[in-house]
């Protein structure tokens, strides 16, 4: 990589000040015993961590938080002139759908950036699009129903149970334990406020039953799938669904973030962990994913691979996530900045030839 190479890494937490709040164990009183550690890292003290890392590698970077100022964004784009963003944007204005908006910024202003470019982003937004896609070149789904307004009932031939969630969000936003239902009363209930909450229609599924698993992609003309994570419901108590909900991924006070546990590599076999690959590798060549993705998948007792969503551009905190298999697989934090990074200067050197 060339050393002088500048990095705009780019993100918009348009309320900072929130994340003053620190959640600390000892002083709750918890009525479960908690697996994790809590970490009151913040994203903003992340974001540094990342520019400090390609630092390091010799890049010259730099963070942008641009809490939902477009002037900023441009303004710094123009005045710093970045050779690469690594593009972190995934909501503007309290708005997922114009994620895809702002990486269209840098499609204009011809500033190679990492990640999905705004087709795909708005192809994996919408769980809807994302499941015909999916199913139209064979891969399963859920069977699902799409309730646009709040109506007095809601019929359906789906069988329960079932899990409601918002059509266009993501990090299981709007995902709880209330949004699996087993009859008509709880799904009215959630359905109700799935469109009023969110302001947007209720995707309803058919609740998938089995085991989850994360696969994280790396590439881009020639993507590998990296070891497969599995999220361990066993110490799930029954008061809880078997789901990856809002506060198991992002609550440190909630029973379900200490009994949602990764295991990574996931223990497959070596037939059933090709076809899981197999199906996550065509998800994310459908669905437009670029440089890195993680495609969350159901694995039924039958051993019937479900792709529940294809999400672009995760979460890339050190050792969760998508980190957690880049390790298994045996690179380091940095190696997979970089190498993520490496995409999108190579996109930008096919233009320039």
């Amino acid at each position: 990589m060339n050393p002088k190479l500048k990095v705009a890494v780019i993100y918009n937490e348009a309320f900072p000040e929130l994340y003053s709040y620190k959640a600390d164990l000892k002083d709750s009183k918890l009525n479960f015993v908690p697996y994790f550690e809590v970490d009151n890292t913040t994203p903003m003290d992340e974001y540094e961590d990342l520019v400090s890392r390609l630092n390091e590698e010799g890049f010259n970077a730099y963070s942008l938080n641009i809490v939902d100022n477009f002037k900023l964004l441009i303004d710094n784009l123009e005045h710093e002139k970045p050779d690469v963003i690594f593009n972190f944007v995934e909501i503007f204005k309290s708005d997922a759908k114009l994620e895809m908006n702002i990486a269209g910024i840098y499609e204009i202003l011809g500033i190679p950036y990492t990640g999905a470019s705004p087709m795909g982003l708005a192809n994996c937004q919408s769980k809807v699009l994302t499941k015909r896609i999916l199913s139209s070149q064979g891969i399963k789904t859920a069977k699902f129903v799409l309730f646009k307004k709040i109506s007095g009932s809601y019929k359906h031939k789906l069988k329960y149970p079932l899990i409601v969630k918002p059509a266009y969000e993501d990090a299981s936003v709007g995902i709880e334990n209330a949004s699996v239902v087993k009859g008509s009363s709880a799904l009215k209930e959630r359905i109700d406020h799935v469109i009023t909450q969110y302001k947007q229609p209720a995707l309803v599924e058919e609740y998938i039953e089995g085991r989850e698993l994360n696969v994280a992609v790396i590439g881009d003309d020639d993507p590998e799938v990296l070891p497969i994570s599995e999220i361990d419901f066993s110490r799930m108590p029954e008061h809880l669904a078997n789901i990856v909900s809002y506060q198991a991924k992002w609550d440190p006070l909630h029973e379900a973030y200490h009994k949602t546990i990764p295991i990574c590599p996931a223990d497959l076999q070596n037939d059933i962990r090709e076809k899981v690959e197999k199906a996550a590798l065509t998800a994310f060549k459908l669905m437009g994913a670029r440089d890195y993705s993680r495609i969350d998948i159901r694995l039924t007792p039958d051993n019937e691979v479900y792709v529940l969503e294809v999400n672009p551009n995760p979460d890339l905190t050190e050792g969760a996530g998508f980190m957690r298999s880049t390790e298994t697989a045996g690179y380091t934090y940095n190696q997979t900045l970089v190498k993520i990074l490496s995409y999108a200067l190579a996109r930008k050197s096919k233009i320039e030839r």
